[in-house]
């Protein structure tokens, strides 16, 4: 395990406010910027609604990355977790564990998330959002541990190019497509109709299934290396020029991206290695916008409304699923909805179901209430 030439640990103020960011959209901001699309009608809103729903299959839109930037982030915070670990003494075997039961929880409560606590196994979903971060977070965290940077880069790369070639070489003829990424044609969707019990969220694939995991190892790792970019005393004096990195960094992979999808289209479904370097990218440049406003140049006091969500995502992520926060908006502002013009009221609501979520989570900051798994 590494750990020399590594300054003391420190939080990065602009990577809560990212995560927040990144939830905002989860938690209402979706809501809130489609319905002024609507009411409004001007152009750039409208355009900015259409990249706040998924694309169907190949393609980017704005929302596609939500997901992928929340793992990118936990990449972020490993080094300086796993740093924190060791300077508290804690064994290696400790650190293990710890990865590993993450991990698997996070798959559990996935499970869970998916109305697992029905019983109803032979229709339930086992694929999730939570499951996909735990397992991808995890496998990469273990390589992290048991690896220098180079022999990480060489993990990276043959993730991302082994998953291409499987797809290429093995293509799905069980539904009789002929077209080997289609949804119908692809191997990790073969597999998921052969292996994944329960049911796929589409019917004959799942987002979330069990090949994807490949290369979402990618978009952790990647995150993990721009944390031990941070972490490191390289350029620590200069960090203007960090960012600068950071920014090139980001451009290069969203560049290669781009550049692949001719060949291997970027495509959120199968999570393909174009997709891991282009919204990989886009998170890396959103990443160094954030970090040089708030850490370096320490604009911080705008980012405490993103903070704020952003220490406790797992807690909105669920309490989503589980309190009906439109019961509520209903009660403090269904007054307001009833006097005003219908065309107002998906408005009205989002804003109202987006501030009550957010005072729950400001009232568990100041009671320092935060859940972590």
């Amino acid at each position: 395990m590494e750990n020399e030439n590594k300054p003391a640990t420190k939080r990065l103020y602009s990577l809560d406010a990212l995560r927040g960011f990144d939830m905002f959209w989860i938690m209402g901001g979706e809501a809130i910027f489609v319905a002024l699309a609507s009411l409004t009608g001007w152009p750039i809103l409208k355009l900015w609604a259409e990249q706040l729903e998924h694309v169907p299959w190949h393609g980017f839109h704005f929302y596609d990355m939500i997901f992928p930037m929340f793992l990118f982030i936990a990449g972020i915070s490993f080094p300086f977790s796993m740093a924190k670990r060791i300077s508290m003494n804690e064994s290696r075997n400790s650190i293990y564990k710890h990865v590993i039961t993450r991990g698997l929880l996070l798959v559990l409560i996935g499970i869970v998330y998916n109305n697992g606590v029905n019983f109803d196994f032979a229709h339930l979903r086992y694929g999730s959002v939570l499951g996909r971060i735990g397992l991808a977070w995890m496998f990469a965290s273990l390589i992290f541990m048991n690896t220098k940077l180079n022999m990480r880069i060489v993990w990276f790369c043959c993730l991302l190019l082994g998953y291409w070639v499987l797809l290429l070489l093995f293509p799905a003829h069980d539904l009789g497509s002929t077209d080997i990424f289609s949804r119908e044609g692809n191997l990790t969707s073969h597999i998921d109709r052969l292996l994944m019990p329960g049911r796929l969220y589409l019917g004959n694939h799942d987002p979330e299934g069990l090949l994807g995991v490949i290369p979402a190892i990618g978009t952790a790792l990647l995150g993990m290396f721009t944390g031990e970019f941070l972490q490191s005393k390289y350029l620590s004096d200069k960090p203007y020029r960090k960012v600068l990195y950071l920014f090139l960094a980001a451009i290069i992979l969203m560049i290669i991206g781009r550049v692949w999808n001719i060949a291997f289209p970027i495509n959120k479904n199968l999570w393909t290695s174009s997709f891991v370097c282009f919204v990989g990218g886009l998170s890396l440049l959103l990443f160094s916008i954030f970090y040089l406003i708030i850490d370096v140049l320490e604009y911080k006091k705008w980012a405490f409304f993103f903070v704020v969500i952003g220490l406790n995502p797992i807690t909105i992520y669920l309490t989503g699923r589980i309190v009906n926060f439109r019961s509520a908006d209903k009660f403090f502002f269904g007054g307001l909805e009833s006097i005003m013009p219908s065309t107002w009221t998906p408005l009205i609501e989002g804003i109202g179901v987006t501030a009550i979520a957010w005072v729950f989570l400001y009232i568990l900051y100041k009671k320092k209430v935060f859940l972590k798994i």
